[in-house]
């Protein structure tokens, strides 16, 4: 997977940032993603989130994870020129995910579970939602929460 991680706290450690990546890959090899698929998560503390939450989602607090899919092709959107060139594979980009460190401190502290645990847990839970998994319905709900479960305890990440 091409992913990209920044750091926009500048506090993270580098094993988080290594954690995120390796985590990522593996939760796209998990649910079977072709390998130039493109995404990126970035970190960020309660402020820069909160406004993200309110301009995007109209909701006037900070949340700890927020999933920003790509979305389908706009009618209105000139055509992509593509290379004649039968190799040629345009990756698939499935967007972007924003989370908010002072919330994974938060979260678990409050949960009892390890920073590294709800950092996994938070930006698998990004990743399933730009990957299509929602939890709007319970048997939704049900299906994507397994499924994150799968993920991480499949990686190592266990409460």
């Amino acid at each position: 997977m091409d992913l990209e991680v920044y750091d926009n706290t500048k506090q993270a450690p580098e094993a988080w940032l290594e954690l995120i990546k390796d985590i990522l890959n593996y939760a796209g090899a998990y649910i079977d993603l072709p390998e130039n698929t493109e995404m990126s998560v970035t970190l960020m503390d309660n402020e820069e989130i909160h406004q993200i939450n309110k301009k995007y989602r109209g909701v006037d607090k900070p949340t700890d994870v927020i999933s920003f899919a790509i979305e389908e092709e706009d009618p209105e959107e000139l055509p992509i020129i593509m290379p004649d060139d039968p190799e040629f594979e345009l990756p698939k980009n499935i967007g972007d995910i924003m989370v908010s460190l002072d919330k994974v401190v938060e979260q678990a502290e409050y949960l009892g579970h390890s920073k590294e645990r709800e950092l996994g847990f938070l930006v698998v839970h990004g990743f399933l939602h730009l990957n299509g998994y929602d939890h709007m319905k319970a048997e939704d709900e049900q299906e994507m929460f397994g499924l994150q479960r799968e993920i991480l305890d499949a990686y190592g990440l266990k409460r």
